[in-house]
């Protein structure tokens, strides 16, 4: 069964004087100018633990892989990368609209346990960076003893 409703002509509440404004100026300029705001590429990931390692996936699309760099340093590990702008026009065409994103990107983040840097391995494959990072073998504590 439906909900009815009654229109009131007079009840402004759930009118939006501006709510087509963006169609109005959609296509308006065939080449927008970059915009305050507006998102630029991140790094996304997801970061699981077990007992021995920790196992990154991060999304990286459209960069190949001599473009990433990963640096681990103790328990703080760095990733970025960088994307370029590919040269490929061809005689009588012309760029009317770019919205890939170019330039660099980087994100870093802790964890709770130092990386044992020799043993930590990388792949990247289909535009997911996979990272082993094994963790360090906790050192044995010393005992002291009180004189």
């Amino acid at each position: 069964m439906s909900n009815i409703t009654r229109y009131d002509p007079f009840n402004l509440a759930g009118i939006d004087p501006f709510s087509g404004i963006d169609d109005l100026f959609k296509g308006f300029l065939v080449r927008p100018a970059l915009l305050e705001g507006q998102p630029k590429m991140q790094i996304k990931m997801d970061v699981k633990e077990d007992d021995n390692a920790y196992t990154v996936h991060a999304d990286i699309p459209g960069v190949k892989k001599e473009d990433i760099q990963v640096s681990i340093e103790g328990n703080q590990v760095s990733i970025s990368a960088e994307t370029k702008t590919e040269k490929e026009e061809k005689k009588g065409e012309k760029v009317l609209r770019s919205e890939r994103y170019v330039g660099k990107v980087a994100r870093s983040f802790t964890l709770a346990h130092e990386v044992d840097e020799p043993k930590a391995q990388a792949k990247y494959k289909d535009g997911v960076l996979e990272l082993t990072l094994p963790k360090k073998a906790a050192g044995s504590a010393k005992k002291l003893a009180i004189q």
